[in-house]
């Protein structure tokens, strides 16, 4: 697709990804690339931009990340972000020492709003600390905002042809630029939440210094997709594994759109996934649904429990799962015979973080990535969200038309509910599961639609992943005069901007109750409910 782009180069970082999704929601083009990518590289791909990202090291130390002086005399404009301001300047000729006093947090920064990077950022300030060196450009330094910083370095001297355009109480050079070179460079990190104005800082900078046009959309994205789905398969066939979760059901819309009956989707249902969820994956890309396409529904379930009978461990449940789902595709793919194309709903955080975009260390290794599959017999294959981050994943559903309750659906683990139940999976224990589960988000969303009518605005404690849990403990209870010896169910709700760290949603104790006296009543097998208010860290999402 050719297209305007702003490249990242990473550097080691933990926010790569993050700064290329902000960019994106400037309607630019963004990928990431490890900073080991040549320069002829960089310059095949004829960027608008670049943005340097990253790096665990201290820019002096030997063998840290660098780049060669060549990359800041391209003409391109250059934005550093933290390590990267760092690193742009010591490469040319400035000096990186360790700061006097290590900034980490929320921190207010005064910038200089005739620079480009500033525009409209930030409010009028009287209050402006002397920074701890004396730069006269400061005296322009007007506006206040909130920043986040976490440095152990600091630019104590700017390479020639430099001026500092913020600054904060301890920091003299909170962002440098050298407007005649399209070099920029900023210490703290525009592109996390904490920074209020960061979003409109890197709009600045890709919309007004690098002079992209922001044509990045969903629905040009979907009709040029539709467009180079039909050139390349042409008559051929293709096949889809059909989860039924956001990936792999915006793959299914896009490939009927452009192929129709061409595609065939394999459902394979093994029975862990949510309450009444495989009826209505069925009842979008069935028959009887809006999309032109070929379905197959594989009812699998009696197949999973009994490979899971008497398995308690996490990983080898995990592994069960995913070797008997192959076999489930393969039998159901040799019925089908030879395609042309096997289609997969690989999005870009799978490419990044197995290694095949960026510095960062391998994260987790996808099943949509890699060594591709050779149990079906196929030619090549067909990736069309691979360029997509989630939330450009979601948008693009709602173009197609895909039911806004299962674009917006919640993450749900590959391996479904048999890490949902700790310990051995049954056909018995899957039904409670599902019923806590459904009672859990039914209320929730009600909970939070009320809140929504009365007060305009979704409510602060409104969570972004919550489901209900099947211990392994069992425990006394009094129901009905009589004794019971019974299951406890565990609540889990999370608040989350990347799901790689959350907090426990603070959900009203009335709704929680609520729950509790629905799930109860109504779900056979469980006596009690718990609720998991563990962040991540030092837990994880997911119980298992």
């Amino acid at each position: 697709m050719d297209k305007e782009k702003v490249i990242v180069l990473d550097f080691g970082g933990q926010y790569n990804q993050l700064v290329a999704r902000r960019v994106r929601e400037c309607n630019v083009y963004c990928e990431i690339y490890s900073y080991r990518t040549d320069l002829d590289t960089i310059k095949a791909m004829n960027p608008k931009g670049i943005i340097l990202t990253g790096g665990p090291n201290s820019v002096y130390e030997e063998g840290a990340p660098s780049y060669s002086r060549e990359l800041f005399e391209m003409g391109i404009p250059v934005l550093g972000l933290c390590y990267g301001a760092q690193l742009m300047q010591h490469v040319l000729g400035g000096t990186v020492e360790k700061a006097p006093v290590r900034e980490y947090g929320k921190t207010e920064v005064f910038v200089n709003t005739k620079s480009e990077l500033f525009k409209s950022v930030g409010k009028a300030s009287t209050s402006i600390p002397t920074p701890d060196i004396s730069l006269p450009e400061h005296a322009a330094n007007n506006s206040a905002t909130q920043c986040w910083m976490s440095h152990n370095d600091y630019i104590s001297k700017m390479a020639e042809g430099f001026i500092s355009v913020a600054h904060t109480a301890d920091c003299p050079v909170a962002a440098a630029e050298n407007k005649a070179r399209n070099l920029y460079a900023i210490q703290f990190h525009p592109e996390v939440l904490h920074t209020i104005e960061g979003t409109k800082m890197l709009y600045n900078f890709v919309r007004n210094i690098c002079g992209c046009a922001g044509d990045w959309r969903m629905d040009s994205f979907v009709e040029t997709s539709i467009k180079e789905i039909r050139e390349k398969v042409g008559n051929g066939k293709v096949l889809l594994a059909l989860s039924g979760g956001v990936d792999s059901s915006v793959a299914a819309g896009l490939l009927s759109k452009a192929i129709g009956k061409q595609l065939t989707c394999v459902f394979v249902d093994h029975g862990l996934l949510r309450k009444n969820e495989g009826d209505e994956v069925e009842a979008i890309f069935g028959p009887k649904g809006d999309f032109d396409l070929n379905f197959i529904r594989v009812n699998a379930s009696d197949r999973y429990y009994a490979k899971l009978a008497g398995v308690e461990e996490p990983e080898k449940k995990r592994k069960i799962i995913g070797e008997e789902f192959i076999r489930v595709f393969e039998e159901e793919a040799k019925k089908i015979g030879t395609v042309d194309f096997l289609a997969q709903g690989t999005i870009y955080p799978d490419v990044v973080e197995s290694g095949l975009g960026g510095e960062s260390a391998v994260i987790k290794s996808h099943h949509n990535v890699g060594g591709l599959p050779d149990y079906v017999d196929f030619k090549e294959i067909i990736e069309p969200l691979r360029n997509l981050f989630k939330d450009e994943v979601r948008q693009a559903g709602l173009e197609l038309g895909l039911p806004r309750e299962l674009v917006f659906r919640q993450p749900f683990p590959g391996p479904g509910l048999g890490i949902r139940i700790i310990g051995e999976v049954t056909a018995a224990k899957v039904s409670i599961v599902q019923d806590a589960d459904y009672i859990f988000r039914e209320e929730v969303d009600r909970a939070a639609a009320e809140y929504e009518n009365e007060h305009g605005e979704a409510p602060s404690w409104m969570p972004n992943q919550y489901f209900a849990a099947l211990s392994n403990m069992r425990s006394v209870g009094v129901m009905g005069d009589e004794r019971t010896y019974d299951y406890a169910v565990v609540l889990r709700a999370v608040r989350t901007i990347d799901f790689m760290t959350a907090e426990s949603a603070n959900i009203p104790y009335d709704v929680l109750q609520t729950v509790m006296n629905r799930i109860i009543k109504e779900v056979r097998g469980v006596n009690r409910t718990l609720v998991d208010i563990t962040s991540k860290p030092p837990g994880t999402i997911e119980l298992e």
